[in-house]
């Protein structure tokens, strides 16, 4: 287990597990057999596949009197390991938990611990992740194993990293450095190097970091680890990236993207698919940039990794905001989501901290930190509540106080609008019979005597409502005893206008002889004769009857009478 241990640390941070050659369908063929049957010797079909592809250091075999509970223990626990190298993290992590309670040496419960931890970091549970981890450790520290030490640091740091706490890791990761050294183990020390990298580098000290990712990379090249030391020039980009070296970083990712490709290693291809991602758009090469933000985004939604997901929805929103804003802004919607359940699923300021640490003091400050945090948001919410409520007090005057003006101004225009009806009755009356009446029976030379005479009554009833303040053709029809029907077929036959424009030609003519003969009335009062209670209706109905407000009219009429 130590070899499987060993290699499950390249990917904790931007790394996978080994490519399995087996054939999925062959795995699950034989695990669905086992758990049917639970015989020896379907669980060692399964670890033949396993010692093929060098899952383990030796190839493990059964015999028909083991133990019920140590076969189940060792299938699950190797089921969880090849689960998670084809990245089905929730699977391998069901396996895993049901292998824990099973394992009766401690090195391998400390295996079992810290595969856990790996997998729950790449779900994005930082609870479980730490609350796993913190078990390993403490096996680890009593075994006194320099090289079980060096690996299950290197876990917490990674735990600390996810939960976007460089600071913390970066005390765990020079611990793990020290016991690597100790332990001489140069893999694992190339392994614990890399993390260094991405700590530094999420500290902002990418000049620390550009070494780190450096040595890492030259010692895989020394071990003859070929695949691993691509993984090594993706944390270099991160620093390069870091260092604003965006073409340098760009050309470190040409050779890593297609490499990663072709081995399979789909999570770190889509993480290195962020970071030629986040060069390009650097060197604002956006259009460049979405393809890569996309494959990452499909791959990482795939695998259930919403903290790197995020980073690829926000490469797609600046990528696509200037070209596709409505993509955007969908991209956006998404990052939005994914952020509002990493903060469910997981406080980065919390439980990394409360399940990792080993001293009360930790766990004291944190209660502390968050009794703080919820005193200052309940301070802002009253502080909030107390505004909006002044906000809708002070609204509400303001309402009230224009309400009030309103029914005043309206209580005034009312009696002003009786007051003025009355004082010019007899001018309306005298406009109905005379400019009116000149109008009609320049109109009525043509029509026949029962035409005249419809026309004539119509046009005193048209008047009689305008006098009352209201008209409208329906009223009109049925004050000639006729359905609105038959009103509009007679109307329109006779003077070509439908009666709503009819009345309107009316109305407007009243309005024009009152302007040009009466300069003592003002818009308003116009309005008012000419059945209009609201003067902005009034006037934007003269203005397209004419093609002039009022206003415009009447200084007009005066422009003219000056030329005169």
């Amino acid at each position: 287990m130590n070899k499987i241990r060993q290699f499950a640390y390249l990917f904790i941070f931007l790394l996978l597990p080994l490519k399995v050659a087996a054939a999925e369908g062959d795995f699950e063929k034989h695990l669905q057999q086992f758990e049917k049957t639970g015989k020896a010797q379907d669980a060692n079909k399964l670890f033949v596949l396993l010692h093929d592809e060098e899952f383990t250091d030796s190839l493990l075999r059964y015999d028909d009197n083991t133990p019920a509970e140590t076969l189940k223990a060792q299938v699950n626990y190797w089921t969880a390991e090849y689960l998670y190298a084809q990245q089905q993290y929730k699977r391998a992590a069901d396996y895993g938990e049901k292998a824990l309670p099973l394992l009766k040496d401690k090195e391998g419960e400390s295996d079992c611990l810290n595969l856990l931890a790996v997998i729950f970091i790449r779900l994005t549970d930082y609870n479980s992740a730490a609350k796993y981890a913190k078990q390993c450790y403490a096996l680890d520290e009593k075994s006194g194993d320099p090289d079980m030490m060096s690996s299950s640091l290197n876990t917490l740091a990674a735990i600390y990293m996810s939960a976007n706490q460089p600071k913390e890791a970066e005390k765990y990761i020079l611990k793990g450095l020290k016991a690597a050294e100790k332990a001489g183990n140069p893999s694992r020390r190339a392994v614990l190097l890399g993390m260094a990298s991405e700590v530094y580098h999420a500290l902002g000290d990418d000049k620390q970091a550009l070494p780190y990712a450096e040595q890492s990379y030259q010692l895989e090249k020394q071990l003859g680890q070929e695949d691993k030391a691509v993984l090594r020039l993706s944390q270099k980009a991160s620093a390069l990236i870091g260092l604003h070296e965006y073409k340098k970083a760009e050309q470190v990712l040409r050779d890593v993207i297609p490499a990663l490709r072709k081995m399979g290693d789909l999570h770190s291809l889509a993480i290195a698919d962020n970071k030629m991602g986040m060069a390009l758009l650097c060197q604002k090469k956006e259009t460049e940039a979405v393809p890569y933000y996309k494959e990452a985004a499909q791959l990482l939604q795939k695998m259930g990794d919403m903290a790197n997901e995020m980073h690829s929805r926000r490469g797609l929103y600046e990528s696509l905001w200037n070209t596709y804003p409505d993509s955007a802004k969908m991209e956006l919607d998404r990052f939005n989501d994914l952020k509002d359940s990493l903060y469910t699923n997981a406080s980065a300021e919390s439980l990394a901290r409360y399940n990792a640490e080993f001293d009360n003091d930790w766990l004291q400050k944190e209660n502390q930190a968050e009794r703080k945090a919820k005193h200052r948001i309940l301070c802002m919410a009253v502080c909030i509540t107390l505004a909006l409520l002044l906000l809708a007090t002070a609204i509400w005057w303001v309402m009230s106080r224009r309400h009030r003006r309103q029914r005043k101004i309206n209580e005034e225009l009312t009696a002003n609008i009786d007051e003025l009806r009355e004082k010019y009755r007899q001018l309306s009356l005298e406009y109905d019979q005379s400019v009116a009446g000149q109008q009609d029976k320049e109109q009525q030379e043509s029509l026949s005597d029962a035409d005249k005479e419809f026309l004539s009554k119509t046009v005193n009833i048209i008047n009689q409502m305008m006098h009352k303040g209201q008209v409208d053709a329906e009223s009109v029809a049925r004050e000639m005893g006729l359905s609105l029907y038959q009103f509009r077929q007679r109307l329109t036959s006779v003077t070509g206008e439908k009666p709503q424009d009819y009345i309107t030609t009316l109305r407007m003519k009243r309005a024009q002889h009152l302007l040009d003969h009466h300069p003592e009335l003002n818009v308003t009062e116009i309005a008012v004769l000419c059945a209009y209670n609201d003067t902005p209706n009034f006037t934007r109905a003269f203005k397209k009857y004419f093609g002039l407000t009022p206003t415009q009219y009447l200084a007009n009429q005066k422009n003219q009478e000056k030329l005169e």
